[in-house]
């Protein structure tokens, strides 16, 4: 498989600054706002910003999300940034429960308003936060994070997050304020970052880097 990367452009996301990201680790990139041009992807980027509902009302006007469930049923490699990884999941409770793709078993909930020690917690969760190993395991290897050493820094902007029912689609976690938010989620060749890779330096870079050789 060549190093070709799409983008799909649904009228929402930080389309540019996520192409700039893969161009700088050698990607060639196709940004996409027609179901051709989702169905001849190598590799999909599914980015997104902004309110759940209003999303993936977007995709579903396009038909782009039957176009996204079929290719990724064909095992083209897919990846959600932000509210793209959200989309992943059954479904969100953003200002009320909206259905998602159901790619990864699981719902989009509130970040909790309190810390583990009572404390008022800010919401959104903006900034700089470390991944931390999820499902039991002791390293990444083989996986989107194989080159990411634990505790690396991202960037998320955020105030909702994925919960997989099943905690082996669950492949890294930040914590804030004790509570322990999903960064990275994954099953087969669907995963989804939570945070911006591309607005995250070196790490993120390297992220993007390793997609491309899957």
């Amino acid at each position: 498989m060549s190093n070709s990367v799409t983008i799909l452009d649904y009228g929402i996301g930080n389309i540019l600054s996520v192409a700039r990201g893969f161009e700088a680790v050698g990607a060639k990139v196709n940004i996409t706002s027609t179901l051709d041009g989702i169905q001849n992807a190598q590799r999909l980027i599914l980015p997104g910003v902004g309110a759940f509902a209003s999303g993936i009302n977007q995709l579903r006007k396009s038909h782009f999300d039957s176009a996204i469930v079929d290719l990724s049923n064909n095992g083209v490699p897919l990846l959600g940034i932000c509210l793209g990884m959200q989309f992943l999941m059954d479904s969100s409770e953003e200002f009320g429960e909206t259905n998602g793709l159901g790619l990864i078993p699981g719902k989009v909930i509130p970040i909790p308003s309190k810390s583990d020690d009572g404390n008022q917690l800010i919401v959104p969760h903006i900034g700089w936060s470390g991944l931390e190993i999820s499902r039991g395991e002791k390293s990444w290897s083989n996986t989107l994070l194989e080159n990411t050493v634990p505790k690396s820094n991202v960037y998320f902007v955020h105030s909702f997050y994925s919960k997989p029912i099943n905690e082996d689609h669950l492949l890294a976690h930040c914590v804030y304020g004790g509570n322990n938010l999903s960064a990275v989620v994954c099953k087969d060749n669907v995963m989804g970052c939570q945070f911006h890779p591309e607005k995250s330096g070196t790490v993120g870079l390297t992220i993007l880097k390793t997609f491309l050789t899957i």
